[in-house]
C-alpha cells in the first residue's frame, strides 16, 4: 500500500525527460482491476493527454522521468534480434548433427528467415528516426550559435548589462548539455542498432559463439564507439520553444 501511496503522491508532478527538460506532467494513473498499475496518463506541454505504458516512466521519489520510446524500441530489437539470429544457428547445428530432419530445418530457418527480416526493417525504420533527431539536435545547436554572436554584440555594446548576461549564460550552458547529451544518446542508440544489424555486435557473437562452445575463449574485436563529441562554443537559448521531442 506504501507503494501505491507514493506513487499516487506523483500525480500533479512535472514529467521530464531524460535530459532534464520539463514535459508535462502525470494526470492520473490506469490500474487493472488487481489494483497493479498498467499505465500512466500525461498531460504533456502542448495539451495533450495520452496513456503511457509503466515502463516508459521511472519513478525517483518526487521525480518522474520518461524514457525515450526511442531507446525503449532500440533496446527490444538489440534484444530479439541477436535472439532469433542465435536461435537459427543452433537450429542449422541441430541439422549438420543429423538431430532433425531437413524438412524440419528448412520449415523453421525459413520462420526465423522472415522474422529476423522483419525486426532488421523495423530496426532501420528506427535507425532512420533517430537520424532525424540527431538533424534536429543539429538544428538548435547551430541556432544557438547564432544566438550567441547577437548576445555577445548586444552586450558588447552595452545594450545587456552584466546580470542580464550572466543569466542568459547560465540559462544557454543548461540547455546546451541538454541538446549535447541528448545528441551522444541517440548517436550511441542509431551506432549500436546499426552494428546489429551488420553481425558486428559483440553481444551477437558471444551468444552465438557461447551457445556453440560454452567453454572456448573467443577473443572479439571491439565495437568503435560513437565518437566523444567537441567541446561546444559558448551559446545562449533566450527562450525555450516548441514542445519536447520524444
Amino acid at each position: 500500500m506504501s507503494q501505491l501511496s507514493n506513487l499516487f503522491l506523483s500525480i500533479g508532478k512535472p514529467v521530464k525527460d531524460e535530459y532534464g527538460r520539463t514535459i508535462g506532467k502525470v494526470a492520473s494513473f490506469a490500474l487493472t482491476p488487481k489494483g497493479q498499475f498498467d499505465a500512466v496518463f500525461i498531460e504533456f506541454n502542448d495539451g495533450k493527454f495520452s496513456k503511457q505504458p509503466m515502463e516508459h516512466l521511472k519513478f525517483d521519489g518526487a521525480e518522474v522521468t520518461f524514457i525515450s520510446t526511442v531507446k525503449s524500441r532500440a533496446s527490444v530489437l538489440c534484444d530479439q534480434i541477436p535472439l532469433i539470429w542465435r536461435k537459427d544457428q543452433a537450429l542449422k547445428d541441430l541439422a549438420e548433427k543429423k538431430k532433425i530432419s531437413p524438412e524440419i530445418y528448412q520449415e523453421l530457418h525459413t520462420s526465423f528467415d522472415s522474422i529476423l527480416n522483419q525486426l532488421k526493417k523495423d530496426a532501420q525504420i528506427l535507425t532512420d528516426e533517430i537520424a532525424d533527431q540527431i538533424d534536429n539536435c543539429d538544428e538548435q545547436l547551430k541556432t544557438l550559435s547564432y544566438a550567441v554572436v547577437n548576445l555577445e554584440l548586444e552586450h558588447e555594446i552595452g545594450k545587456i548589462d552584466e546580470a542580464a548576461y550572466k543569466s542568459a549564460f547560465a540559462l544557454l550552458q543548461e540547455t546546451l548539455k541538454r541538446i549535447n547529451a541528448q545528441k551522444s544518446d541517440m548517436e550511441q542508440t542509431k551506432s549500436k542498432i546499426s552494428n546489429i544489424m551488420l553481425g558486428d555486435s559483440p553481444e551477437i557473437e558471444q551468444k552465438i559463439k557461447s551457445k556453440i562452445a560454452p567453454e572456448a575463449k573467443v577473443n572479439i574485436e571491439p565495437v568503435n564507439e560513437a565518437p566523444e563529441l567537441p567541446e561546444p562554443p559558448v551559446v545562449v537559448y533566450v527562450k525555450e520553444v516548441g514542445k519536447a521531442g520524444i
